[in-house]
């Protein structure tokens, strides 16, 4: 019995099945590798650890007795320096969590009205301050005024995360490569972000204050005539070594 199809066709329809084959193993390795280098950990450490900026609250706490209304001094001035940095840095209003159903409710009451008293007379503006009444939910815990403000706070980590191991194994392939180990310079920023003053700062300069005029245009004269531009202390004589021992 003789086949109606030439040899030549059944030999295009094999090469062609093996080009499709050959495509669908090449578009596997290709998905696969594209897994592996998404999950590869970056080499720069503020790429691993990035330090994120968050709103977080700051809070004073403030204890008051059952026998007695008011603060004392150090309270006080403790409300005084808060009200100060809330100007600064502040970014919603100063809310007071006064404590109700307790021994210590109207002493509360009282000190609340003193320390009201104390943010706007150092700058909080009296619609920038709210009341919140709370009760503890532990009896044992001495219930206090807590007074706190939303402002910007920098984070990076968490620091301590091991997902692999350091040593040289078959699994760990960074430590063939020399690459770093993920829980490298974790602690550094941790640190940084923990240390800066104004979290802005680390998104963007501050912008710069003018320079000194009279004291440029000095100094440019004493350069034009060839004179001597440091600047002398009379005190630099005194931070000099002793010539005891030569």
């Amino acid at each position: 019995m003789t086949s109606e199809y030439p040899a030549d066709h059944f030999r295009r329809l094999r090469l062609g099945g093996a080009l499709v084959g050959l495509c669908l193993a090449l578009g596997a390795c290709t998905h696969t590798g594209d897994e592996v280098t998404a999950s590869i950990a970056p080499n720069d450490y503020r790429q691993r650890h990035p330090i994120a900026i968050q709103e977080a609250d700051q809070t004073l706490t403030i204890f008051v007795g059952t026998g007695r209304g008011g603060l004392t001094a150090a309270q006080r001035a403790d409300v005084a320096s808060l009200a100060q940095t809330w100007l600064r840095e502040g970014t919603g209003p100063v809310i007071i969590d006064v404590p109700t159903h307790t021994p210590n409710a109207r002493a509360g009451t009282d000190s609340l009205r003193e320390i009201r008293a104390l943010l706007v007379a150092y700058g909080v503006p009296p619609n920038g301050v709210t009341v919140r009444d709370y009760q503890p939910h532990d009896a044992r815990q001495f219930a206090a005024i807590r007074v706190n403000y939303p402002r910007l706070t920098a984070t990076a980590g968490p620091c301590g995360l091991w997902p692999e191991d350091v040593g040289s194994s078959s699994k760990n392939h960074d430590y063939f490569e020399n690459k770093p180990y993920w829980n490298l310079g974790c602690a550094t920023q941790r640190n940084l972000a923990a240390m800066v003053d104004n979290p802005a700062d680390l998104v963007q300069p501050r912008g710069e204050t003018p320079p000194y005029t009279a004291r440029r245009t000095m100094s440019f004269e004493k350069y034009r005539k060839g004179n001597t531009t440091t600047t002398s202390y009379p005190e630099a004589d005194k931070a000099k070594l002793s010539d005891t021992g030569k």
